[in-house]
């Protein structure tokens, strides 16, 4: 006879930033829980990964008791938007940080261990629900169970819901050149859209680099040699001397993303909450992650797990839905070109339209008024031969 399996309170899958931070988010609110942190690998292990970290990350985390987590980092607080021509360079509200999820995801991990979670190396393949308990791969049972594993989510297929549109990039690390130190610069693709090429300064001498483009039902997606020929071609010079390319698909968020009811929740890119606009999905995985936890911790004190996913469902209503909804027409708008062009110019106008395009990108923002009516007076204004804005350094 098979031993029974161990039995917690809440098994999370996944320990990326969205599973560490639904683990610290359940003990955060219930120090007492058993809660296993499950992963195929060992940390520190790499992820492909554009690496930005917008502020709003750290703020949250603190709201669990992690801080100083990047104090030994250099931040960045230049960000550059171009489309040929066309290029506008500001200042940030706030600074962001270049973190490589090598160190990123290890030192989650680490607090998470820290919060007193129990970290397990096994690959989850099989989930089964039970009336009192959902059992993985016939080994680990748990009362509740948090998938965040990542955009080939198992726990996802194990509940049978689909995966939704697809971008597909590519990312490498490379010597930061001289022109783009000190900032993050984006450059938008002139054929395949949407698409964008990326160069994020680490503060350290190496730069991550990449580019992505929406899939097109249809459409081969691209082959490696020609992601980088196209990442090439808009930043030149970036993948000379480039290592450790890693391509990856991004899971996005549309305006409406059904989560499942019970005890098996959803979060980060296994709940297909990738940003369409921008590709960025770090904030979306620890802000689910911890509402996720913080769900099982009060549907297990209540004594009924089985309404964890009823809470959390209410939980990311009020945290993303808003912007769910405001990012899907957002990135409908960014398909064409003019609209593009128009962002821009609205940045390089004004700084409060430059900080809510930022915000809209990293974080929880929304189309503003401020926002729509800058892109708006763009649209309508006569092209000048030159839409440049560049602030001193």
């Amino acid at each position: 006879m098979a031993p029974a399996p161990i039995h917690w309170d809440l098994a999370v899958v996944g320990a990326g930033p969205a599973g560490a931070a639904a683990a610290l988010g359940a003990l955060h609110a219930d120090p007492g829980l058993r809660v296993a942190l499950l992963d195929r690998a060992d940390f520190p292990r790499d992820k492909a990964c554009g690496d930005g970290v917008a502020p709003h990350v750290l703020d949250l985390l603190a709201e669990v008791g992690v801080t100083g987590l990047f104090d030994d980092r250099v931040p960045v607080d230049r960000l550059r938007l171009g489309r040929g021509s066309l290029i506008t360079e500001r200042r940030m509200a706030r600074p962001a940080w270049v973190v490589p999820r090598r160190i990123l995801d290890a030192r989650l991990v680490d607090a998470a261990v820290a919060a007193g979670v129990r970290l397990l190396r096994h690959r989850v393949r099989d989930l089964r629900q039970h009336c009192d308990a959902v059992v993985l791969d016939g080994e680990v049972s748990a009362a509740v169970v948090v998938g965040a594993d990542g955009a080939h989510s198992a726990v996802r297929r194990a509940l049978g819901l689909p995966r939704g549109p697809v971008a597909l990039a590519l990312r490498g690390y490379a010597p930061v050149t001289p022109g783009r130190r000190g900032a993050q610069v984006i450059e938008f693709g002139t054929r395949h859209q949407p698409s964008y090429a990326w160069s994020f300064d680490r503060g350290d001498g190496l730069a991550n680099v990449g580019y992505g483009e929406f899939l097109h039902p249809g459409r081969p997606a691209p082959t490696r040699a020609r992601l980088l020929e196209r990442l090439e071609t808009l930043l030149p010079g970036t993948t000379e001397g480039g290592r450790q390319w890693v391509g990856h698909h991004l899971p996005l968020s549309t305006a409406r993303r059904p989560l499942p009811a019970g005890r098996v929740l959803l979060a980060g890119d296994a709940a297909c909450l990738v940003n369409p606009l921008t590709g960025e999905g770090i904030h979306s995985a620890v802000a689910t992650g911890i509402a996720a936890g913080r769900a099982a911790a009060a549907a297990l004190r209540e004594g009924r797990p089985e309404r964890a996913g009823e809470r959390y469902a209410g939980a990311t209503r009020r945290i993303l839905e808003p912007h769910l909804r405001h990012t899907a027409l957002a990135a409908r708008l960014a398909r064409s070109t003019r609209v593009i062009e128009a962002g821009l110019r609205a940045s390089a106008a004004d700084q409060r339209v430059f900080d809510d395009l930022v915000e809209l990108g990293l974080a929880r923002g929304r189309l503003t008024p401020t926002l729509m009516l800058g892109l708006g007076r763009a649209l309508l204004t006569p092209i000048r031969p030159s839409g440049r804005h560049q602030e001193p350094a």
